[in-house]
């Protein structure tokens, strides 16, 4: 059995136990799903048999979800061969074979866990990373609500002491979550990030979140900011922070990949969690993110609810993407 059909059998046995995860990948992707597999259908009506011209459409397809010029490269050889090999010649089953081959790239046989990287003694520090206005606070507010929803103990750090209004809308989302908060405004950040840390400590949170800048034009200077935050968070907590998380708006497409190579030069990035999925027909940078820069995707955004910010599955997401061909 092809992993188009194990996915399908994973996905039914998946909606008996998870139903509204499956429903939020199915309506969040649905604008990718809509551009991405009406343009396949249309392809196959244009084309019953697989040839040149076949391969030249697909690519300009792919391209045009975001999934990366490299990426499609790739691909694209990968099915020329399977089709050499297999001796596939009608476009209705290279379908099929289109979505086991997506599957494929991303997993490509490596164990890059979705998971987050939780401390097995005293608080887990996840450090929030990201240009201005990706969402990063509002996914800060959103993780704190599922973390609290699981009974733990949640701090809140405004990290992004500079910015107008950024310790004010971390505040609100904390006294909205009932988390505990701490922020100065146009303070030292390291040193913002020490006093809440303190405070974390006594009052024995479970998770600690912190915000940081987002100022990316001055590489060297956020470099040395972030620098400082680590070494303040591991003096604290050795081996920590557990996660260094990149935020990166899913709308603004390959710019989102830059971000993410311009990020990992200065910092450890740990994951990514990609929001506003919901709001482009571009899904598919998704792949190219694992592909690009090799990081897995943690979190991804599915609607603007204070429940639609997801752990990232790459079965629910392919799911999502080619529910419509299954």
């Amino acid at each position: 059995m092809g992993l188009f059909n194990k996915l399908k059998n994973i996905i039914i046995k998946k909606e008996e136990t998870d139903k509204e995860s499956i429903n939020l990948y199915d309506t969040g992707l649905e604008k990718t799903r809509t551009e991405f597999v009406s343009k396949l259908n249309i392809l196959g009506h244009q084309y019953t048999k697989v040839n040149e011209e076949y391969f030249e459409e697909l690519e300009n397809i792919l391209i045009m979800a975001d999934i990366g010029v490299n990426t499609v490269f790739k691909f694209i050889e990968r099915l020329k061969k399977r089709v050499k090999e297999e001796n596939i010649t009608d476009t209705k089953s290279l379908n099929e074979i289109i979505v086991d081959e997506l599957f494929i790239i991303y997993v490509n046989n490596e164990t890059l866990s979705d998971k987050i990287n939780f401390a097995e003694n005293g608080p887990t520090i996840i450090l929030f990373v990201g240009v201005n206005g990706v969402g990063k606070t509002t996914t800060i507010g959103k993780l704190a609500h599922k973390f609290i929803n699981d009974g733990k103990k949640v701090m809140l750090i405004a990290g992004d002491t500079f910015r107008a209004g950024a310790v004010k809308q971390l505040e609100i989302w904390a006294d909205k979550n009932n988390s505990l908060f701490y922020g100065k405004e146009n303070s030292d950040p390291a040193s913002v990030v020490f006093e809440g840390l303190t405070i974390a400590e006594t009052e024995k949170a479970d998770i600690v979140l912190i915000d940081t800048a987002g100022r990316l034009q001055n590489k060297v200077n956020l470099m040395n900011e972030l620098e400082k935050i680590n070494r303040v968070i591991n003096k604290f907590v050795p081996n920590a922070p557990h996660e260094t998380l990149l935020v990166i708006d899913a709308t603004t497409g390959q710019n989102g990949i830059l971000q993410a190579k311009a990020f990992k030069e200065i910092t450890n990035i740990t994951g990514i969690v990609l929001t506003k999925l919901d709001g482009t027909a571009k899904g598919g940078i998704v792949l190219a993110i694992k592909e690009e820069v090799n990081i897995p995707v943690k979190y991804i955004g599915l609607g603007e609810g204070i429940n639609d910010l997801q752990k990232f599955d790459i079965e629910e997401y392919i799911y999502g993407l080619f529910k419509d061909l299954m």
